[in-house]
């Protein structure tokens, strides 16, 4: 690898870009989740609905979006790093595990009290089913990322072992990719599963139906300087192809629909072949809008957004943990409503704020409370400890400048 790799250096550098991305990417998931809530009080086979319909597919790179950034963040963090992992799982396991055992506890126990979907007699058999499949309350991405945990010192070693062949093994994990996005539209339909060990069956929450992603998070994560300059220089046939690919989603829909007669669920899958190529490209254009943002914020970028962009992205995970409760209370909201089908559709905009904000306070509450923190898988117990031991130190360095040298012997 050549000098040029970010994940050579000792000291890793912040990098602001990524905190618009993730920003990008949860906002994205949210929107996906609000126009589902809306589309489920619009009436069916109304022109509203079809928008919303047709529409859809455009929103879900976010999910592939996440897998990426998720492969990124963990292999800066530990690609050259002395490898304890132990130490490593341990850690991992408690900043997501928490959360994950805990926001289906929570919002469990928050859907029986509004009498929706559970009983409390059923608590701990639906309780136990939904951390071990992670098919409740929008959680299936945390299941998938602790199964990545599990095989990362795998990806790490792989890109060790095989150090002058990255870009073999990136090849060769898009053909496997798309391999198995032909399987699952095309063929696994088809095929009875009844038999098949749930994780199998259900291919949505394993970690390998996601494994190109996390690859390419890996990849531009030890050839970041590369990486980025690429995406510079070809920035405006990405911008192009990224606007006409996600127009074509559209298309896939209407193909989808009437020429393959899928059904509605799987029309809106993610698990698509043309799915691969857009999602690659508006992965590709929200990296270069975070690249110009980090260099904005050293050009004259208003302090403001600055705080409010890197605010946001220290909760981000919460955002995403907590999003069942907003998108509940908008749920619950529009059902008090009785509105034409495009008035409703007018109102999106004003939903969709509404789950960001009560989304957000529901984090920044846990992120500036101890201990809740730990909720959103931030210890602030332990954040609040490490200011004080650092205000500690400025005052002792403050003081020992102030000394005299004579005082000082």
């Amino acid at each position: 690898m050549g000098s040029d790799d970010l994940a050579a250096k000792t000291k890793r550098p912040y990098l602001y870009e990524v905190d618009l991305m993730r920003i990008i990417f949860i906002c994205g998931v949210l929107l996906n989740h609000t126009t589902s809530t809306f589309k489920g009080r619009i009436d069916n086979a109304s022109t509203s609905q079809v928008i919303l319909e047709a529409s859809h597919l455009m929103l879900h790179f976010t999910r592939m979006g996440f897998m990426f950034m998720t492969g990124l963040v963990l292999t800066l963090n530990y690609y050259n790093r002395k490898h304890e992992w132990l130490k490593f799982e341990r850690k991992r396991f408690v900043s997501a595990g928490i959360p994950y055992l805990a926001w289906n506890f929570i919002v469990m126990l928050l859907s029986i009290e509004a009498g929706v979907g559970f009983s409390m007699a059923n608590f701990k058999a639906d309780y136990i089913d939904a951390v071990i499949h992670g098919d409740q309350f929008y959680m299936y991405y945390i299941l998938i990322v602790l199964q990545l945990y599990l095989v990362f010192p795998l990806i790490v070693l792989m890109f060790k072992k095989f150090d002058k062949y990255h870009s073999w093994i990136m090849g060769i994990s898009f053909v496997i990719q798309m391999a198995i996005l032909i399987f699952i539209k095309y063929f696994l339909p088809n095929i009875d599963r009844t038999n098949w060990w749930w994780w199998f069956r259900s291919y949505g929450v394993n970690v390998f139906t996601y494994q190109f992603y996390f690859l390419a998070g890996a990849y531009a994560s030890i050839h970041y300087k590369a990486v980025t300059q690429f995406i510079n220089a070809h920035i405006k046939p990405i911008a192009w192809l990224t606007g006409i690919l996600s127009l074509g989603t559209v298309g896939l829909f209407f193909f989808d629909i009437d020429f393959l007669h899928l059904s509605m669920a799987a029309t809106m899958s993610v698990h698509q072949p043309y799915m691969l190529i857009y999602d690659v490209f508006m992965i590709a254009f929200v990296f270069w809008v975070g690249l110009r943002f980090a260099y904005w914020r050293q050009h004259g970028l208003w302090p403001w957004v600055d705080r409010w962009v890197h605010n946001v992205a220290k909760v981000s995970f919460g955002l995403y943990l907590v999003q069942t409760i907003p998108l509940a209370m908008l749920a619950f909201i529009l059902a008090q409503i009785s509105l034409p089908a495009w008035a409703m559709l007018l109102c999106l905009p004003i939903g969709y704020a509404f789950v960001i904000a009560v989304a957000f306070g529901i984090s920044w509450f846990c992120y500036k409370v101890p201990p809740f923190g730990i909720l959103i898988g931030r210890n602030n117990l332990r954040f609040k400890k490490r200011v004080a031991q650092t205000q500690e130190k400025i005052a002792t360095v403050v003081e020992e400048k102030s000394l005299t040298p004579d005082d000082r012997k």
